[in-house]
């Protein structure tokens, strides 16, 4: 085994994003423990109790005594919320449940900046639980521009910001070539927090999400929208198609009272992976430049 000792401050940092990239998330020990030795010694201590519990308790085979089986639990032994609070364990939320409290929240929130701070203290979402940084809509909401990525990756969920990375690199480079900033449009991503090894997001925590999402959608009455990535795309279309057949072609989204125009493209790191279908981006991109200027919200 290698010790930490041996390796350099450079192939430390490297190894320590080789884990955070697997979907390790917390280091749960200060100091190293020989569990084989551990486990050696678990089993010595349980071999004296199997033995005893082997002669006090009927053949294999025979059907112990209703006084003989062992007591359920009930709500006198069961640990109190308080008691599982206070030992770090998350209770569980039923997923109905968890949907109608994130549609309240979304409800009640009057403002970006409301619905901010309501997703960063809402709990009842189990990607949260996992994830370091909740992220949330940024940029100009004024400027009637929205773009919407799929989930956070985990160079978003490190730097606390979508489109982080070498996939933001490229991203900004997409928007200048429209003649756009991040700073002139809102920026934002359909699930708030990174999936556990950038899995893709259950129908349980897409259910929850939406609300936040779509609140985010009303409170900002974008005149056109941009969608980047096959997730981002099946969850405002509703279609099961690849973003290869979603892309570029104009649909509308109806959110709360506003109905948008959309278009699909591929995500920035779609493009890294496949430069060849940059062309194809290109072309979703002026389409959605000749959007934006007939309805005067970009300059000729």
């Amino acid at each position: 085994m290698i010790s930490a000792n041996d390796l350099s401050p450079a192939e430390l940092a490297a190894l320590l994003h080789f884990h955070a990239d697997a979907g390790v998330e917390w280091l749960l020990e200060e100091e190293a423990i020989d569990r084989f030795a551990e486990f050696e010694a678990m089993k010595a201590a349980r071999r004296p109790a199997a033995a005893q519990a082997q002669q006090q308790h009927p053949a294999a085979g025979e059907r112990p005594l209703p006084s003989q089986a062992p007591p359920r639990p009930n709500a006198a032994t069961r640990p109190a919320p308080a008691e599982r609070a206070a030992s770090g364990q998350q209770p569980a939320i039923p997923d109905g449940e968890a949907v109608q409290q994130a549609r309240f929240v979304a409800e009640t929130a009057r403002s970006l900046v409301e619905l901010k701070t309501a997703i960063e203290a809402f709990n009842s979402c189990n990607l949260k639980h996992s994830a370091r940084s909740t992220i949330f809509a940024s940029g100009d909401a004024e400027s009637g521009i929205m773009v919407i990525g799929s989930a956070p990756s985990a160079e978003d969920d490190r730097e606390g910001m979508p489109f982080s990375g070498k996939s933001g690199q490229l991203f900004d480079k997409m928007l200048t070539a429209i003649g756009l900033t991040r700073s002139a449009i809102l920026l934002t991503q359909v699930i708030p927090w990174r999936p556990p090894g950038n899995r893709a997001p259950s129908a349980a925590e897409m259910d929850i999400c939406r609300p936040f999402i779509e609140r985010q959608i009303a409170l900002a009455e974008p005149k056109a929208i941009l969608l980047l990535g096959n997730f981002s795309a099946r969850f405002f279309f509703g279609e099961n198609d690849t973003i290869h057949g979603l892309r570029g072609r104009w649909k509308e989204i109806a959110v709360a009272d506003c109905v948008i125009p959309a278009i699909a493209s591929l995500h920035p790191q779609d493009l890294l992976t496949a430069p060849v279908n940059k062309r194809l981006a290109w072309n979703d991109l002026l389409a959605f430049q000749a959007k934006l200027k007939s309805l005067s919200l970009l300059r000729n």
